[in-house]
């Protein structure tokens, strides 16, 4: 049987647009396995058309894939603490500017209150990092992230190097694999990763 059967899945996604083509089939994997996905989206996801896609596109994609209704407000997100329903959430992509809030104790936005939530049952949270300053003014926000109790990163590395030096991304077909080791309380190894060069 897999360790994901009768396991309830929050699944953060936040407004690093480019990676969602890259992380829907990483849902479906929770989904194949057996887990309850419930997703939650911040703001930008919620609003933003881009050349990736609409908004709306997006959430019926998500809400297709789960079979759950996504969560897009922070009071929808609240309850998800005292109900202690998640057994692990992940960010998904996980952007500087959510790195940075939740580094700093920051809650304005539907996953941000999904993270506290996770954080306050003191159940993982698994972090699949994108953002084009992680080794810049973000670097230090990281780096106290990987110290904090019950987080755990999805293992990730510089994509351009050349043209975008301060640019990590994580590998997102590690996902479930992360979640499993957090599960176990386990961070994957390796973390730092050659992701690949342009």
């Amino acid at each position: 049987m897999s360790i994901w059967q009768g396991k309830t899945v929050g699944y953060g996604l936040s407004g690093s647009h480019c990676t969602f083509d890259e992380v829907m089939p990483q849902i479906q994997r929770f989904v194949d396995a057996g887990a309850n996905v419930v997703p939650i989206i911040s703001h930008s996801v919620l609003t933003t058309d881009t050349r990736f896609g609409t908004a709306e596109e997006w959430r019926r994609k998500l809400k297709e894939i789960t079979g759950n209704e996504v969560i897009s407000s922070i009071v929808e997100a609240e309850p998800l603490g005292p109900s202690k329903l998640l057994d692990i959430m992940t960010i998904a992509p996980c952007t500087g500017n959510t790195t940075s809030k939740l580094a700093n104790a920051i809650t304005d936005s539907p996953v941000l209150m999904a993270a506290k939530a996770q954080m306050r049952n003191c159940r993982p949270l698994v972090l699949a990092i994108s953002t084009n300053d992680g080794l810049g003014l973000n670097a230090p926000n990281i780096a106290k992230l990987l110290n904090a109790k019950n987080i755990y990163f999805v293992p990730f590395g510089q994509d351009n190097p050349q043209q975008k030096p301060n640019s990590l991304v994580a590998k997102m077909d590690l996902l479930l694999e992360t979640c499993e080791a957090a599960l176990e309380g386990r961070q994957i190894q390796p973390l730092l990763i050659e992701r690949f060069r342009n």
